[in-house]
């Protein structure tokens, strides 16, 4: 398996500052290491950080990240198998962020908890969670799409240069941007302003460099990078993007089942879709498969996505 990284950055007790030097890949991993490094106040309490960035928000998969590992941390024996949450309101990626876990219900096969993310007296996130303890039982899945391999697509680098005319300036900010998270999408058509318009949008990601054993922390490190392009997918069928300056997007809510074992740290299919938009309103889903072809998880999202007036 693979190695843990050999220094973890630790996050409890200063901001994790990755923008005062330009960060190598190593240390740009570290900082997951570093977000879901939280410091236990007390048995239910726990702060977390963000790593400084332009942003003026925190990234709303940072805060799914930490609210389960939040909430993993006071169960034992089992596995988280779904997640519901709603985002109330923005986070400031400058103040700590604590995370008060509510032990709902410890039951014979599952287990509840709820979690508040709270910064500056008020709640910004609510989270409810659910534990299953390993049960053998039916299995059937839906097969994964064919699309090439993540070594046939372009990466990071590769993709800069390929959205370098000034019409795609926000695109290639996005991806000039080293980030813990790898991000190789497969239909590069709908960015270049060709193509179908058909609402589906297939990605490979995984971490950049290898990830600590436990599974719960591979969990996490999903539902981070769960909240990274899934939204964007609703406005596919518009032929537009989050990226347009003209549009305002934001994540409302965000559910997320685990169904089987994987490694955040090998490449995933991120396989998204958009069934419906209206009322300034995305809907998206996201089926996530291994490499080997199995379903690992299932994502569904609803986000804000309103064309701005103030801008013509």
């Amino acid at each position: 398996m693979p190695a843990k990284p050999a220094v973890p950055v630790r996050a409890a007790g200063r901001s994790v500052n990755l923008t005062a030097i330009p960060p190598t890949m190593s240390q740009i991993s570290a900082s997951l290491t570093a977000i879901l490094d939280l410091e236990q106040l007390e048995r239910n309490l726990f702060r977390g950080r963000s790593p400084k960035s332009s942003w003026p928000r925190v990234f709303g998969g940072q805060v799914i990240a930490q609210s389960l590992y939040a909430a993993c941390k006071t169960v034992e024996g089992r596995q988280p198998h779904s997640l519901h949450a709603y985002f109330l309101l923005a986070g400031d990626p400058e103040v700590p962020i604590v995370y008060e876990v509510d032990r709902l219900r410890d039951g014979r096969s599952f287990t509840t908890r709820r979690v508040l993310a709270i910064q500056k007296g008020e709640a910004i996130f609510a989270m409810s969670a659910s534990f299953h303890v390993e049960e053998a039982g039916y299995e059937h899945q839906m097969p994964m799409p064919k699309v090439p391999v993540p070594e046939e697509l372009p990466d990071r680098e590769e993709m800069v240069k390929l959205f370098s005319a000034p019409e795609h300036n926000p695109l290639q900010t996005f991806y000039q941007r080293k980030r813990p998270i790898e991000i190789r999408p497969v239909e590069l058509e709908r960015y270049r302003g060709g193509g179908s318009l058909e609402p589906k949008f297939n990605v490979w990601i995984r971490a950049i460099e290898p990830l600590p054993d436990e599974p719960a922390f591979h969990q996490s490190v999903l539902a981070y990078a769960s909240d990274l392009l899934l939204l964007d997918s609703s406005l596919i069928a518009h032929g537009a993007t989050v990226f347009d300056r003209k549009i305002q997007a934001a994540s409302l809510d965000h559910a997320l089942w685990f169904h089987r074992p994987f490694r955040a740290d090998d490449w995933l299919l991120y396989s998204q879709d958009s069934p419906s938009t209206s009322g300034a309103r995305g809907f998206s889903r996201g089926l996530v498969f291994d490499r080997q072809g199995r379903l690992v998880a299932s994502v569904a999202q609803e986000g804000l996505v309103r064309p701005r007036s103030d801008l013509g």
